[in-house]
């Protein structure tokens, strides 16, 4: 009896040991991947900026501007994409909506943006642009990747249309979470015109104006290393239109401030990473180390059956008295 229930647990040892590399190594990269339908939303501030009034071309100052940013999950793209290139992908349609302090629009930029669900590299496919201009991303964009190490990244630009890198700035403890903080600086660097502008401005006729746009900015994020989402993030983000015919001109500011992302929103994100983090460590570390440890618990207990299941024969041997010799 002792023998088979031993026969058992050495069975159940062998499976924890064999599921264990198999579901940190081959399930988790395939069930820990961002959902196609998924929707968010969050707003940033830039408070005291200045803006560009189109109807005078001259800076003004503006109490607060704020930045709308939409990310809508494109399922129906994505099995496009997957016939077009046989690969499973997560497709966003994004807006950077920006308003001043009255409600007024400034500008609005639209993305689609193709990616691995689990690494976050990019996929290239026929859609694939920014404010309707065809683009070939490399890098990274909005999000890290699931465990995303201490080192340098490639972080998309989209102003610029052209990756740099983000560098890692060392780990700070945010809202009691360990986070990565990633820094990018963009030096001047001439570039499109948005085709949403106000008043009905467009590029064109900023450029009959003798006008191109520049644009700077520093950005930084504060990164969940399990989930890969940033939890906190900003820029100081600068635009200038440039005279094209008499560049010793003095610039005209279009934008300049401080964004930062609105407290709620922060909260709102900060409660959603730390439940969704749980779920990452669980098919990554908790479920592979546990079935190694329950694994090492099942053949402990089977090798002791085992040797309890040979102990009766052995006293049995060693306790038999000798017959006593027949005596004539």
């Amino acid at each position: 009896m002792h023998r088979k229930a031993s026969l058992i647990l050495l069975a159940f040892a062998v499976f924890a040991f064999t599921l264990s590399p198999l579901i940190r190594w081959y399930a988790f990269p395939k069930l820990v991947q961002i959902p196609q339908g998924r929707y968010q939303e969050a707003v940033l501030e830039a408070k005291n900026a200045t803006l560009m009034d189109y109807a005078t071309l001259k800076p003004r100052k503006v109490s607060k501007v704020t930045i709308i940013q939409t990310l809508k999950g494109n399922v129906e793209q994505a099995a496009q994409v997957k016939e077009e290139t046989g690969k499973d992908v997560v497709v966003w349609d994004t807006l950077s909506h920006m308003i001043d302090e009255k409600g007024k629009m400034v500008g609005s930029i639209p993305e689609r943006y193709y990616f691995d669900g689990h690494t976050q590299e990019p996929v290239h496919a026929t859609g694939e642009a920014v404010d309707g201009d065809p683009v070939r991303r490399t890098g990274i964009e909005y999000k890290f990747p699931f465990l995303t190490e201490k080192r340098d990244y490639e972080y998309y630009d989209m102003q610029t249309r052209t990756s740099a890198p983000i560098h890692y700035k060392g780990t700070e403890n945010f809202r009691g979470m360990d986070v990565y903080r990633f820094e990018q600086t963009i030096p001047w660097t001439k570039v499109k015109i948005p085709k949403k502008l106000p008043l009905g401005v467009t590029p064109k006729v900023v450029q009959q104006m003798g006008l191109e746009r520049w644009y700077s900015t520093k950005r930084w994020f504060l990164i969940d290393p399990t989930t890969g989402a940033p939890v906190n993030g900003g820029e100081f983000h600068k635009e200038e239109m440039r005279w094209t015919k008499t560049p010793e001109k003095e610039p005209l500011t279009a934008f300049s401030g401080n964004v930062k992302m609105r407290p709620d929103y922060v909260d709102s994100i900060v409660d959603e990473v730390s439940s969704q983090r749980q779920l990452v460590l669980l098919m990554h570390t908790y479920m592979p180390i546990g079935l190694i440890a329950g694994g090492g618990v099942l053949l402990g207990l089977s090798l002791w059956l085992e040797a309890r299941s040979r102990r009766p024969a052995a006293d049995a041997g060693s306790g038999a008295t000798a017959p006593e010799p027949v005596r004539a």
